[in-house]
Parts: structure tokens; sequence; C-alpha cells
């Protein structure tokens, strides 16, 4: 008799809060994180991924990365950045910032941050910087901590507040739904798709096999 546990992938992610958002997504679709790898800004993740493209060849990967304003749509950016992808790659871009697809859920985090659910955009794909619309709706948060995590301080030169990506992966965590937020984001909806479709291949090794 042979168990199998959840199919292994391995990452690469810009920061703290996508390897939050990646890991929910992963697991929602039955399978595993397992080694992540970048988490130190954009540039430093496209100088290696071409070794992530070949070690897909053998093994499931996701790499996911912002559009910002590198291009005006995802497909230029894939093209530039992995023409050739391999088998085992699921080179995602989220549109704009990953912030995107947690202003999805606006149901969620309206009251996460403690503002009106009027003033969450009901097309976030359409920000042009979701992440200085988060920061915008957490200074309009009417809870005190709320504003002192996330919203830079005066003169300090930063875009966002101390704890910005802690309170973003607590909301990720807690109250995120994916499924909610896909609706009005296409790029988390693809992603989730692809997701689903890189594991039903079925040709992956599993985490655990046992035999008796």
């Amino acid at each position: 008799m042979t168990t199998r546990g959840p199919i292994m992938i391995s990452a690469a992610v810009e920061g703290l809060v996508d390897e939050t958002v990646l890991r929910h997504l992963v697991e929602e679709v039955g399978a595993q994180l397992g080694p992540i790898h970048g988490k130190n800004g954009k540039p430093h993740l496209r100088q290696r991924l071409d070794g992530y493209n070949r070690a897909a060849r053998l093994s499931p990967w996701v790499v996911l990365v912002d559009l910002d304003n590198d291009a005006e749509c995802a497909p230029p950016l894939c093209a530039a950045w992995l023409p050739h992808p391999a088998p085992g790659m699921c080179f995602r871009v989220a549109v704009r910032e990953v912030e995107a697809w947690l202003l999805g859920d606006r149901e969620r985090l309206a009251p996460f941050l403690g503002v009106s659910a009027s003033r969450v955009p009901s097309a976030p794909e359409s920000e042009q910087d979701p992440k200085r619309m988060m920061v915008s709706l957490a200074r309009h948060s009417r809870r005190r901590a709320v504003r002192e995590d996330m919203v830079p301080r005066a003169g300090s030169g930063r875009t966002e507040g101390p704890a910005y990506a802690s309170r973003l992966i607590e909301f990720v965590e807690a109250h995120w739904r994916p499924d909610v937020a896909a609706q009005c984001s296409d790029s988390l909806r693809r992603c989730r798709e692809r997701l689903q479709q890189l594991i039903e291949g079925n040709r992956w090794p599993s985490t655990r096999t046992r035999r008796s």
C-alpha cells in the first residue's frame, strides 16, 4: 500500500508578505510550500530566475512577482523575464502589486483596517499603486494602532509604517479569502488556476510515500 503526502512546491518571492500569500494559495490547492527563495526584492529575484527555471525541469516551482510599472500588463513582463518556462514552472505576476489581491476581499479587509468598506476600491487591479492605497486606507483607520503600524512616520522617508508587513501577514493568515478576492482580481484568479493545474499534472513526487 502506498500513502502519498501533499506535493512539495519550491518557490521564490520578493518579500515576506508575498511569501505568506503564496503559502496560503499553495495550501489551498492541497500542496505544500517547500524551500522559499528570494525575499530580497525584485532585482535579486530576477537575477536568479534562470536558475529557478532550470530547477523546474525536475520539480514544481512557483515564482511570484509584482507587475509594478514594469509593463502595461502581465504578458509582456512574462515574455521579457521568462520567455521559455520549464514544464514545472508556474511564473505568476500580481497586477500591479500583491496588495491588490488583498484589497479584493474588501468585506474582510475593511473591518480589519477599521475603515468603511466604501473606501476600499472595488477594482483593485485598476489601482496604479495598490500599496499606496493600502497605506492610505490605514491612514483613515479608526484604530490608532493600525495607523501607527502601517502609516510611515513624518520625515522617515519610508513608504509604509514600521509594522506594515506584519499587519498584512496577520490579515492573510487569519482573514483573507482568495476565492472572494479572485472575483475582482484576474491575476489572482489565474494564479489559483495555474497552481491547480500544476499539481494536477500528477507526475511530481509527494512529500511522503509509504509502502506496506
